[in-house]
């Protein structure tokens, strides 16, 4: 294959398309050209805040729609807007949502195509970019196990490429056989920076030998090569799932965005790729050859301008979006009426804290059926704590999935399973590392719903906590990152039949729940847990003692350390509220306990600066203030990392200083 390069002309096969549709495929590649010819305009006149231009890329964006069914899902990028025009969108909506009004996708939420469309098969990106790629594993994952004859698209720039999110969903699609176009528009720049300050390949499809993938490269000037090219790799992965890599050689002609300009590119690009602009290639080709007049293309401008002009009437008519915080907080989750389903009368059988997680999730794989379990050697394995031993056995490889060491593709491809009709549970190996899938987390998970109403109904299972001599990275308490986090869910059992009802209530809610395992809990707490399948409310605390001196307040290890303390300690009569759930925690019975016991005590294994316990310190503090007879008072870990040896462990950790302040406070 010639490479392509600005100095490699255009020339057009039309192969077996007719004259009609060469016709269509200019009017739906001159659409997004004019649009952003109006938007310039208007961004020019102040009636919108950012313009991202794909001037000069059209066909790009127009050749991949084309050639794939519009069923198929397409995930693209803020300069693909022919994907948006080639499905079909009308154009009043996208330009609400350009302008933040009441009529766009996103209720004034987020901006340009920051934004997700069931109704047209299209999901929008975030500013991070990267994290995009992974999302399209998972809705391909989703059509490989329905057996659907699907593919999926998903655009990068070539500067996103750069990303570890870029590696990882690659590698990903390719160990799993998933049927993805991974499209790269090569224009050569990522923002300023150019391609040989990026990347030290000569192009993008040598990359494909490493992943073990077919990669082809197009002139992504050329709308009938990008059409062809796609049709026959849409049709070839729906017979043959497989993972393709898409390189569209192109070039931008307008700035990163509008306000960077374009001082950094040489003069000579912009004159040598402004021959080989896209629309007025195609158009004079059509010209050429009879297929196009001037008669017709001036129909098809008036027509276009007048959609164009219509399109905007209305949106100038349409308000700008009004809310109140009760709707704003409620759109942060997914509609859900969970309840508590625990049977009245039911077989119970002693289990240990990590068999109650087993049963949670092999009970829930049988009542969902599209419910995915992922993570690292949780097949044959059964996971370095057994949490899955014999799942794939039973459930067979399809479902109970071994993944690369890639937490932020795996975290990706759950809201892709999810975005795609399916369930996911996500186990990070260790808590402490999630910090590799930290973005996809909090800025795609905890925000779908929020911005454009989708369900991301995946668990991320999370083994936490120190007391078990592991050191610093597999001992962390990461719980007060997510805490802090609208849009996700945050649970944290202390007992095996809470551990159950919780997980399976966890897995039955359409949101994001983040669900934290203490792994010294794992084989040391032993308790009766009903056989059958029951949920318990998540976001409802437990009174495990009851009290009238002081009201504890914990989660976790920390009920059990606390219920230690009182043993010891007989004397004291207290509230000892199992919280449960930190996000959204149980405001509503720590009130009421403190109320009554006039003494509060926050006992939690994070760190002591910015920890659990200082939100609810503050909150009792400034809610229930006259009803206090002491301060609040919090005990924590040290503001250190998680030694290794266990002395200086025990000394990190604050059971024994939970004690002396337990005494302290009911002496006050």
């Amino acid at each position: 294959m010639a490479v392509i390069n600005a100095s490699t002309p255009i020339t057009f096969n039309r192969k077996d398309l007719t004259n009609q549709q060469l016709k269509h495929i200019y009017q739906t590649l001159l659409k997004p050209r004019m649009i952003e010819e109006k938007m310039l305009v208007l961004l020019r006149q102040g009636k919108i805040a950012k313009w991202f231009s794909g001037i000069g890329q059209e066909a790009i964006a127009v050749g991949v729609t084309l050639g794939m069914n519009p069923a198929e899902y397409i995930l693209p990028m803020h300069r693909n807007l022919g994907v948006f025009t080639t499905r079909g969108i009308p154009l009043n909506r996208l330009f609400s949502q350009f302008q933040g009004k009441a009529g766009g996708f996103t209720s004034g939420r987020d901006r340009s195509f920051h934004f997700g469309t069931q109704e047209y098969k299209i999901i929008g990106m975030i500013s991070h970019l990267g994290p995009q790629l992974a999302l399209a594993d998972g809705i391909a994952l989703a059509h490989v196990l329905k057996n659907e004859a699907a593919c999926t698209a998903v655009f990068s720039g070539d500067g996103g490429t750069s990303e570890g999110d870029f590696h990882e969903a690659l590698n990903v699609a390719a160990v799993w056989d998933l049927p993805v176009i991974f499209v790269i528009e090569n224009n050569g720049y990522g923002l300023s920076t150019p391609s040989n300050e990026q990347f030290r390949c000569k192009q993008f499809i040598d990359k494909g030998i490493g992943y073990g993938m077919e990669a082809v490269q197009v002139d992504g000037n050329n709308i009938l090569d990008v059409y062809h090219a796609v049709t026959s790799i849409a049709e070839q992965q729906r017979q043959n799932p497989k993972p393709v890599l898409l390189e569209c050689i192109t070039f931008r002609m307008r700035g990163h965005e509008e306000a960077s300009g374009t001082k950094y590119v040489p003069q000579e690009l912009f004159d040598v790729w402004g021959r080989k602009d896209p629309v007025k290639n195609y158009e004079q080709y059509l010209l050429n050859e009879g297929v196009l007049d001037d008669a017709f293309i001036e129909q098809i401008r008036s027509e276009i301008k007048t959609e164009i002009e219509a399109g905007l009437n209305i949106t100038y008519a349409e308000p700008l979006p009004t809310s109140t915080t009760e709707k704003e907080l409620q759109a942060i989750y997914a509609p859900h009426q969970q309840q508590n389903t625990m049977p009245l009368q039911s077989k119970s059988n002693d289990l240990r804290f990590l068999d109650a997680l087993t049963q949670a999730m092999e009970q829930s794989m049988e009542k969902f059926d599209n419910l995915v379990i992922m993570g690292q050697d949780i097949a044959e394995y059964g996971g370095v704590f057994k949490a899955t031993a014999g799942f794939v056995e039973r459930f067979g490889k399809g479902r109970i999935r071994n993944t690369p060491i890639c937490e932020s593709a795996i975290v990706g491809a759950g809201l892709g399973l999810a975005i795609n009709g399916y369930k996911a549970i996500v186990e990070m190996q260790f808590a402490d590392f999630v910090t590799c899938g930290f973005n996809q987390i909090v800025n795609n998970l905890a925000k779908t719903h929020y911005r454009w109403g989708q369900n991301a109904d995946v668990v991320v299972r999370m083994p936490t906590g120190a007391a078990v001599g592991a050191g610093p990275f597999h001992s962390q308490s990461t719980e007060s990152w997510f805490m802090q986090t609208p849009g996700l869910k945050v649970v944290y059992p202390a007992f095996p039949a809470d551990a159950k009802g919780l997980l399976t209530a966890a897995i039955a809610d359409p949101n994001p729940v983040m669900f934290f395992e203490h792994k010294a809990l794992y084989r040391s707490v032993t308790q009766a847990v009903p056989a059958e399948f029951y949920t318990l409310e998540i976001g409802k605390a437990a009174l495990v003692t009851s009290g009238t001196e002081i009201t504890i307040v914990t989660y976790g290890l920390g009920v059990h350390w606390a219920i230690d303390a009182l043993k010891s300690n007989p004397q004291i009569q207290a509230d000892l509220i199992d919280l449960r759930t930190l996000l959204p925690w149980d405001k509503e019975t720590v009130l009421a306990s403190v109320k009554k016991t006039g003494k509060c005590i926050v006992l939690y294994e994070t760190t002591y600066t910015a920890g659990v316990g200082a939100e609810i310190a503050a909150f009792v503090s400034e809610h229930a203030f006259s009803c206090l007879d002491a301060p609040v008072v919090r005990v924590a870990s040290l503001d250190t990392p998680v030694p290794m040896s266990e002395e200086l462990e025990w000394n990190f950790l604050p059971k024994k200083r939970f004690s002396e302040a337990l005494l302290k406070l009911h002496q006050y």
